[in-house]
């Protein structure tokens, strides 16, 4: 997570003076509901819910892979495109937001097979947007590398789950790495060519029982095909095989992020992350929680929706409108041991409605401002109900969706 520093002033009255370029960046306007954190020497606030910053636009949910850990292996969903009216929809809304916002192409699906997504993302790029991709880097040929250097995308988001061909055919069903690897070094060498630093590369990592020992490698690797960024996410257990695979069984059943009140609290200095420091550290979190440390989202706050925190709408290849990218689909995982079905949610569809006007709906605020404050039942803790089986209601009265269980929101999954 970058940070930026700035020294405001306080008036006479006691208001905080922000540079009128954060506060538009941050959607401060007349009554807009912002979160507000107070900590020992510090206030902490974030983005409010007026403000667009990104839109996550789902190209197909078509795929070149078949992995162990994909949705689609328990779904009966048929593959889906988006038309060429449909993205002229999205665009249309995203030039009409000021500032415009980052465009994040990625879903359930595999965006290069889209047999237009290189004109999509010159089409975003051309409108003034932050353009982001996430693949699979199966597709990235000479013709795919040289366009995303030449249109200036802004970032690639890799999925690399494994460090050694073996280990990534175990999770990719397919011994693609070292062509993978050409392919990125191919890429960071236009990359340096063209002078222009972009695209930037991320590395995507989805860690379980059977290639956490390999995350260490696949950070070496990324440093050497020039990636800036690792975004490390938990398996979803679509299935009970993935069940036994996850690395949160011991921090799902408590909501308490901080140390015990009877623990004492540790300031650390900076210092090196190398092997023999970073493994000192995790066996003294491990020592003072008796678990490991949870996934941490942003700050560090769980119950908290990373989509609403980002200010971001996710548009389905079909031109449905979703608060986010759970929400796309309707699909299946395991909430701890209780398998639970996520029911697919739109606020809208673009076919009928602008992308703005979607998002300056009242209802589509009301929900915002409500999963902002996230009084949802607990049922990522609890789960001991029928409620908590599905995403439609909870035991707090809570509309659909209900977002209690809800494990990006907990900090377990994440999504660049």
């Amino acid at each position: 997570m970058r940070t930026h520093t700035v020294l405001v002033r306080v008036d006479e009255e006691g208001r905080l003076v922000l540079p009128p370029d954060l506060a538009v960046r941050l959607g401060l306007v007349d009554g807009a509901l912002v979160r507000v954190e107070e900590r020992d020497n510090a206030v902490l606030f974030g983005r409010s819910t007026a403000s667009l910053a990104r839109v996550y636009v789902e190209p197909t949910t078509a795929c070149n892979l078949r992995c162990r850990t994909c949705v689609r292996n328990v779904w009966g969903e048929s593959p889906g495109t988006m038309s060429e009216g449909i993205f002229a929809r999205v665009m249309e809304g995203v030039r009409e937001t000021s500032p415009r916002p980052t465009v994040f192409f990625g879903g359930f699906g595999e965006p290069f097979a889209h047999p237009d997504l290189l004109a999509m993302l010159a089409a975003a790029k051309a409108a003034g947007c932050v353009v982001e991709v996430i693949t699979n880097g199966t597709m990235l040929d000479g013709a795919a590398r040289r366009e995303l250097v030449r249109i200036g995308v802004n970032r690639v988001w890799v999925s690399i789950d494994g460090a050694t061909p073996e280990s990534y055919a175990d999770v990719r069903l397919w011994d693609a790495l070292p062509q993978l690897i050409e392919d990125l070094a191919a890429l960071r060498d236009l990359r340096v060519a063209s002078r222009s630093g972009l695209p930037r590369l991320g590395i995507a990592f989805v860690a379980m029982k059977r290639n956490i020992a390999d995350l260490p490698e696949v950070i070496r690797l990324g440093e050497r095909l020039g990636a800036d960024r690792l975004s490390v996410s938990n398996v979803l257990a679509h299935t009970s095989e993935l069940r036994d695979q996850v690395l949160y069984a011991g921090c799902i059943d408590t909501e308490e992020l901080d140390p015990s009140p009877w623990s004492p609290e540790i300031s650390l200095p900076r210092m090196d992350i190398e092997p023999r420091t970073l493994g000192a550290l995790v066996r003294a979190e491990a020592d003072r929680r008796g678990r490991t440390p949870a996934g941490r989202q942003g700050d560090g706050r769980a119950n908290t929706c990373p989509f609403v925190e980002k200010g971001s709408v996710s548009v389905r290849w079909d031109g449905a409108i979703s608060p986010c990218l759970p929400l796309l689909h309707t699909h299946g995982s395991y909430l701890d041991f209780r398998p639970r079905t996520n029911r697919a949610f739109a606020v809208g569809n673009i076919n009928d409605r602008g992308l703005l006007d979607t998002w300056n709906d009242p209802a589509y605020v009301e929900l915002r401002e409500r999963l902002l404050a996230f009084d949802f039942a607990p049922c990522s803790i609890c789960n001991s109900c029928d409620m908590a089986a599905e995403n439609l209601e909870d035991c707090f009265g809570s509309p659909t969706p209900a977002c209690g269980g809800c494990l990006w929101a907990q900090g377990f999954i994440r999504c660049p």
